[in-house]
């Protein structure tokens, strides 16, 4: 009977050894590299969306990884095996990055340049709003609140709608600090691939760009389905702040023409 109970006991942790290593081998995994400031706000954005992407791995048999370099290193870095490149960096470096690497997505985090989006990049993946959304946004509420000296922004630490305040809340939890534009455009980029991954298990990088740019349906904690217009921007709700409170969301209801989020910057390439 001992002799029994050894053999089972042996023979459990045989299986359990082998559907371990069968699970290692099967395990996909998915790498990050993040060129830019280690200081900005946005690589904190992009260390929370790895964290969450972990997380949700751990039962998807997933996981994410981060490389993090200095603008200084890009010439010398090998960029390999990365699925996406996430910069906060100048727009010299970022279309060095998006032309050395064209079948890559080259995510921006900082630069609201709109002539950066009107040259409609192929890989030129823009999370952070340009100049001309926030413009547009701020004369949408200035035709409805003609004294409002609100300004355009992509995120708030006070938003609290489309469980905004919960990301928020996890955010500065982490981080010690209020989420803001650049936090929440590096969360964003992460958030949007590893969710990419988890459905489809897309690991190749011009699969990847192919469907954030032709499938992608994001919701971001905004409400609004987000995706990428032809010149790499992202479709999104914008805030109106003043005196540090959110006053309005543009676009603003009964103001906005079209009513839809296309009423926000350059909806095309130049010609």
């Amino acid at each position: 009977m001992f002799k029994n109970i050894i053999l089972k006991i042996t023979y459990f942790f045989m299986i359990t050894f082998i559907c371990l290593a069968k699970v290692s081998a099967n395990t996909i995994e998915a790498n990050f590299v993040y060129v830019g400031d280690e200081g900005s706000s946005a690589l904190l954005g992009v260390k929370q969306g790895l964290k969450e992407a972990n997380l949700q791995g751990q039962f998807l048999n997933q996981k994410y990884n981060l490389d993090v370099i200095s603008s200084a290193k890009v010439t010398e870095h090998d960029f390999s095996g990365y699925i996406a490149i996430l910069t906060a960096v100048d727009i010299n470096t970022y279309k060095a990055l998006t032309s050395t690497h064209p079948d890559m997505p080259v995510f921006n985090l900082s630069i609201n340049d709109d002539d950066l989006r009107a040259e409609c990049i192929n890989n030129a993946l823009h999370t952070i709003p340009s100049l001309r959304m926030k413009s547009d946004a701020e004369k949408q509420w200035k035709k409805k609140e003609t004294d409002s000296d609100a300004r355009a922004q992509a995120w708030h630490h006070d938003f609290k709608k489309f469980a905004a305040r919960d990301l928020n809340k996890r955010f500065k939890k982490n981080h010690k600090i209020e989420m803001d534009d650049y936090a929440w455009a590096g969360w964003a980029a992460v958030k949007m691939t590893s969710d990419t991954v988890a459905r489809t298990n897309i690991v190749n990088t011009s699969e990847m760009l192919n469907y954030l740019k032709q499938d992608l349906v994001f919701d971001g904690q905004k409400g609004s389905n987000m995706n990428f217009r032809e010149t790499g921007q992202l479709r999104q709700l914008m805030l109106l702040i003043e005196n540090n409170k959110i006053v309005a969301e543009a676009p603003v209801r009964g103001v906005a023409k079209p009513p839809t989020l296309d009423s926000l910057g350059t909806l095309s390439c130049e010609k």
